[in-house]
């Protein structure tokens, strides 16, 4: 028997096992590597960002799936959630699906652990879980706070601090719904066509063929696409919203071209990333936002080729408490390390790829073999 006889009478299981071992191992290992970004991600992103810091706008979230569909936007709905509380934007969410309520929850709980001073009913407000999708979304487009009267904790909307200046689709003007089937169709119909409010999606892979028509026509603004979506998304927050340094200290504006920069690929390594590291000018900048911890940080510093370097693996608890957490969590970021949860579509685009590719070998391999016997059959 030749190579290509011996791969097709191969066992089977032998596939299974290579193709299992393509998937666990760039979870367990990940890897860096970059994600080129499209436009239908890139203008969701854009608009989300004009928003910033502004009273008169807002966006909701539609959570319009179960835990079956989590895998693929579930990180969607994380990283989104992480651009409004990185940029100051109001965010509302709600479902029209019961098994969406307790999602809702967890995504907002996720990412507000990593912000303190996010507060419900001032930075965002979910309204739960409501029935009725026709008449909700046509009664919000005249008064927000009169179509749904309270919020998920029982509050009255009317009074809440954060719909000071939101009042129907003219403020909050973008509606984003996630879902693994036909998304945005309630939003199209009703918040669109009557009121003219901007509409965008999430969905799965499979489900992103049956919306590009309204991407194209105009009726979608913007669109996340699987796991590949959420990815870029997620890219997007690192190297813009979280950025930080003394020109734009709470975020820098969307650019092509910093994209393209060679610089931004120490903002999207999603391997752990330890050591904080200071030229002489910005080491003495460090220390002037943290006056009052110029002693501890000199202990805690080592210089290295002219540079400052804090390892931050190397730092005891008893010295990050001496930090406090402001100076820790400053000195943390400058580590540039992502949290697990900010970059599980990216690790899991890997463990995608490689199992593609895989995949793909064995395709090639198993149709070569089979005309190789086939002509070697017709010879005998």
């Amino acid at each position: 028997m030749n190579l290509f006889e011996r791969l097709q009478a191969l066992d089977r299981r032998y596939i299974y096992i290579v193709v299992a071992l393509a998937i666990i191992i760039p979870l367990m290992v990940p890897y860096n590597s970059d994600v080129v970004t499209t436009p239908p991600t890139e203008n969701l992103y854009q608009l989300i960002d004009s928003y910033a810091g502004r009273s008169d706008r807002a966006i909701l979230i539609s959570f319009l799936h179960d835990a079956a569909t989590m895998p693929e936007l579930y990180p969607m709905e994380i990283a989104i959630l992480r651009h409004c509380f990185e940029r100051k934007v109001k965010v509302f969410t709600m479902t029209f699906y019961a098994a969406g309520a307790p999602i809702i929850d967890f995504a907002i709980n996720t990412v507000k652990e990593e912000y303190p001073d996010i507060q419900s009913g001032v930075d965002y407000c979910n309204f739960g879980y409501k029935i009725m999708p026709m008449i909700t979304a046509l009664g919000m487009g005249d008064n927000i706070a009169t179509a749904i009267d309270t919020d998920a904790e029982g509050r009255k909307l009317a009074s809440l601090p954060i719909m000071k200046d939101i009042v129907n689709y003219n403020e909050m003007n973008l509606i984003i719904e996630t879902s693994g089937s036909s998304a945005g169709g309630t939003w199209i119909t009703y918040a669109r066509s009557k009121f003219g409010a901007n509409v965008a999606v999430g969905v799965t892979a499979v489900m992103a063929a049956d919306m590009y028509p309204f991407l194209q026509s105009g009726q979608l603004i913007g669109m996340l696409t699987g796991l590949k979506g959420a990815a870029e998304y997620e890219k997007l927050v690192d190297v813009f919203a979280a950025y930080r340094d003394d020109y734009f200290p709470k975020g820098r504006p969307f650019s092509k071209e910093i994209l393209r920069d060679e610089s931004i690929k120490k903002l999207i390594n999603i391997t752990a990333q330890t050591q904080a590291v200071f030229s002489p000018e910005e080491y003495q900048s460090f220390l002037a936002k943290h006056p009052d911890q110029v002693i501890n940080l000199d202990n805690l510093k080592q210089e290295r080729d002219g540079k400052v370097v804090f390892d931050v693996s190397q730092i005891s608890p008893e010295d990050q408490q001496a930090l406090g957490y402001v100076t820790w969590n400053d000195l943390n970021k400058k580590t540039y390390n992502i949290l697990y949860k900010f970059k599980t579509a990216r690790i899991g685009m890997n463990a995608q790829s490689v199992a593609h590719i895989m995949i793909l070998v064995f395709i090639l391999i198993g149709n070569i073999g089979y005309f190789v016997t086939r002509a070697k059959e017709k010879k005998a």
